[in-house]
């Protein structure tokens, strides 16, 4: 029974925290991995920074060579309806029939011929533009 009675009683143990030194070395080598740790985070992350600025102007591009494309399709299609409403079979037709226009003849042409000015008298005084 004394052996029992030896484990019952409890020993008073002190947990006084342990206080250790720094260690300078130790501490510094810490920094300077964390550092360049940093560094190699900072270098990654501009990396991707200007990886997706890249892909992003690339798409802006070729929505812009798109909407340029779609333009230059429309300018074409209205120069082809400009030059079919200015065509002179189709504005004969149009005064013939919308405006009943007639064509006229030899008697109801007048032709009106430039006459070239005389030459003023030597000694007037004549205006110029």
């Amino acid at each position: 029974m004394a052996e029992a009675f030896e484990y019952a009683v409890r020993k008073d143990v002190r947990n006084n925290p342990i206080v250790r030194e720094v260690d300078a070395k130790r501490q510094a080598e810490m920094w300077k991995m964390l550092g360049m740790a940093m560094l190699v985070v900072l270098a990654v992350m501009f990396w991707t920074w200007q990886h997706f600025e890249l892909l992003r102007h690339g798409y802006r591009l070729e929505e812009i060579q798109r909407a340029q494309t779609e333009e230059e399709s429309t300018t074409r299609h209205l120069k082809l309806q400009i030059e079919g409403l200015r065509s002179p079979k189709r504005i004969e037709t149009l005064a013939r029939g919308r405006l009943s226009l007639v064509t006229p003849t030899r008697a109801d042409a007048i032709v009106i011929e430039r006459v070239v000015p005389a030459e003023p008298p030597a000694k007037s005084v004549v205006a110029r533009r």
